[in-house]
């Protein structure tokens, strides 16, 4: 999916009048600001001695059930959006967002017999298409097109996978932003759309039959009108649907029912023989591994991996020889190959590495290795006992991935994207290590223009910590600029160098953009996300504030032009940052974020989180969660920075829920201070399926918000615009 206020003294640096300005009005402007009245009601819990004050509990109610909580968020997005369209550059970050959106993208190509599968999106559809080309070089075919399916562009076409052969492709279909599916399945020749419908499908994969009778998935048991948004997630099953047979035929193929919080989820086989079930309970990758054989009728499955305490992945296979990637014995991740018969005897591939083995694959006879080296990806090659063949050669500092195959073909493809280089398409041959381009995307700029550098600081515990800058070549450097700085420090999750449209517009506006490699991601392997949760959580935050003391520092941004980001378990971030160091930002952006650290467990996949976050019911879980919590941690008496918090009224992975509670307790603790708002989207969730129309209008509005309160200066004609 994360304290006593310190003292800063590198404050005293040369503020631009621009953000003196900023800072004068937002005072003015938060005066008049009429927040909707909200409700406080006596609620208190006490937990291992302590009383929990939680007075605005009544907002975790749903949206949808609930009149007062739906009035109450009715009543937030107009005063929101009453204060949003006064900022005098939203219309500018509006019209170059959509520029800067306007480009042609696929996704990596998959091979399925002769057929070849990709999504695109000509620039401006609010939901990428799927095409089918019969051959490499044969003409593009469109198959499904999400935009049709709904008026506001919010159904999403979702995960999606061909048969072997290519003959079917079975979809998700993910409505108005929800984690729960909706698989259908089409013909691929003709386009038709069968009858056949598979419902409460949920962190499913979709895994065919290898002679394409029908699909392995996992779901959850239906429930109820009312739960459906919020209840937890438990008693997830892996089926088989037979194509061209109603749901209720499907047959149920593994479920673990005296053990109800377990995920269980299945891959097939190469060979099409076996079927890998992965089981774990959190988010961590532990799993323990349970065999199915296809060939034999009703076969009993066989557990090969009993204690979940490492990560497997799984290459391929040569009958019982299976390859793995792992990190048994391993932090940072190898290659091993496994005699099935024998699955505790494991013999080395491809030892750990100094970099961190991202991802994996078998494509002909070569290993394909994607490394992470100090968060900048290699491509190594390999043969099949583990000798050194070579690299992938790559364009320069970014992100390359993809490289799926199996051991029957040596063709692959991969995506290599920068910050100021949206995801060129490659096609690689293991054979020749030749790369090809497939798909060249253009954008509205001249990526030249723009400098993508990598530096390291060090953390308040003296730990080495990189971070990428990104700006305008023609910026003026010499004095401090209004600087974005963005983080996630959760889940073993890298922050890896990308191409997102709405940063280009903020460096492309005047703004510089850092973002920080912070602990409890999986940039250094295990150890770095080790060193990021549970009791070591406070690390991430010290990690991030060291990112904002270094940019102030070297005179990159002054505390009255540094605005910090951060989506989900990076909402949590911002979240606690602000609180603890309040003199520190400028603006603040805690979007979909986990507020309330007492309560996320309680909530649809909250329960899963518990591997970084630890369990609010166990009293020493508890203490650091409650240090940290940033519902429970807001302070009257203290000028907060500017924020507006976002969040969406379908969100089921992190429920608005936290996000309502948080806003209404800044604006009761800081009612005159300055803009404490919170913009709650519709008909959308946790940022998958959301439309491109939705994330323009929102991330506009975001980024409007904080060139205002950091003084930037929009330029009428951007230095980066091709013309």
């Amino acid at each position: 999916m994360r304290r006593a206020l310190l003292c800063l003294t590198a404050l005293s640096v040369a503020v631009s009048p621009f953000a003196v300005a900023a800072q004068q009005s937002s005072t003015a402007a938060a005066a008049r600001i009429a927040y909707p009245e909200t409700a406080r009601e006596n609620v208190v819990d006490t937990q291992f001695g302590v009383a929990v004050q939680d007075p605005y509990r009544w907002l975790e109610n749903d949206v949808r059930q609930d009149p007062r909580v739906r009035q109450w968020v009715t009543a937030q997005n107009q005063v929101t959006n009453a204060f949003l369209a006064q900022l005098p550059h939203r219309d500018a970050f509006r019209a170059r967002m959509r520029e800067l959106y306007d480009y042609e993208r696929f996704s990596v190509p998959q091979k399925a017999g002769s057929r070849y599968f990709y999504t695109r999106n000509d620039g401006l559809q609010n939901q990428s298409v799927l095409y089918v080309r019969d051959g490499l070089t044969g003409a593009q075919r469109q198959l499904i097109d999400p935009n049709s399916w709904s008026q506001d562009g919010a159904t999403a076409l979702a995960e999606w996978e061909p048969s072997k052969d290519g003959r079917y492709v079975a979809y998700g279909v993910q409505e108005g932003g929800t984690d729960w599916r909706i698989i259908r399945v089409l013909d691929a020749a003709t386009g038709r759309v069968l009858d056949d419908e598979v419902r409460w499908a949920k962190f499913t994969g979709i895994e065919w039959a290898r002679d394409g009778s029908g699909f392995y998935y996992s779901r959850f048991p239906e429930p109820t009108a009312a739960q459906q948004f919020q209840s937890t997630n438990e008693n997830h099953a892996i089926y088989f649907h037979r194509i061209g047979t109603p749901q209720s035929e499907d047959r149920l193929v593994f479920a673990q029912p005296d053990r109800p919080r377990l995920s269980n989820n299945g891959e097939v086989t190469d060979d099409g023989r076996w079927l890998i079930v992965y089981s774990n309970e959190g988010t961590d990758a532990r799993y323990e591994i349970t065999l199915i054989d296809l060939t034999q009728p009703n076969a009993q499955p066989r557990r090969i991996v009993s204690e979940a305490q490492n990560d497997w992945s799984y290459l391929g296979n040569q009958g019982t020889r299976f390859y793995w990637q792992t990190n048994k014995d391993a932090p940072r991740q190898r290659v091993v190959a496994m005699d099935i018969a024998n699955p505790a005897a494991l013999t080395e591939i491809v030892a750990e590495d100094a970099a961190t083995l991202q991802g994996a694959s078998i494509v002909g006879d070569r290993l394909v290795l994607r490394y992470l080296a100090d968060a900048k990806s290699e491509v190594r090659t390999f043969d099949l006992t583990g000798r050194r063949l070579g690299t992938v050669a790559l364009p320069g500092i970014g992100t390359a991935s993809g490289f799926s195959g199996d051991m029957s073909d040596s063709e692959t493809f991969y995506s290599f994207a920068s910050f100021n280089s949206p995801g060129a398409i490659y096609r690689y041959d293991s054979r020749t290590g030749e790369s090809t381009v497939f798909a060249q995307p253009e954008v509205a700029f001249d990526p030249a223009r723009y400098e993508v550098r990598q530096v390291f600081y060090n953390s308040k515990d003296g730990t080495r910590v990189p971070m990428f800058l990104v700006h305008r070549r023609d910026l003026d450097t010499s004095r401090p600029q209004p600087t974005l700085l963005y983080g996630y420090g959760g889940f073993n999750a890298p922050e890896l160098p990308r191409y997102q449209p709405k940063w280009m517009t903020w460096v492309d506006m005047g703004g510089v953009l850092a973002v920080a490699n912070i602990r409890g991601g999986g940039e250094y392997g295990q150890a770095w996300h080790d060193a990021g949760r549970l009791a070591n959580k406070q690390n991430v935050f010290d990690d991030f504030i060291g990112a904002g003391e270094y940019l102030i520092r070297e005179g990159v941004t002054t505390n009255r032009q540094l605005a910090v980001e951060g989506r989900s378990n990076g909402g949590l971030l911002v979240g606690a940052v602000v609180n603890q160091r309040p003199d520190l930002f400028a603006a603040a952006l805690p979007t979909v974020g986990v507020m309330d650290m007492l309560r996320f467990d309680r909530f649809t996949a909250g329960r899963y989180w518990v591997d970084d976050y630890g369990y609010p019911n166990r009293e020493a879980d508890f203490r650091t969660l409650y240090a940290y919590s940033p519902y429970h941690n807001i302070r009257t008496n203290v000028s907060y920075p500017p924020i507006l918090v976002t969040t969406a009224d379908t969100d089921d992975r992190v429920v608005p829920g936290h996000s309502f509670k948080y806003v209404a307790a800044l604006q009761n603790a800081d009612p005159n201070g300055a803009p404490h708002l919170i913009r709650i989207e519709t008909r959308a969730g946790h940022g998958s399926g959301k439309p491109t129309d939705k994330q323009i209008e929102e991330y506009s509005d975001m980024y409007a918000f904080i060139a205002h309160f950091t003084g930037m200066a929009v330029p009428t004609r951007r230095a980066g615009e091709r013309g």
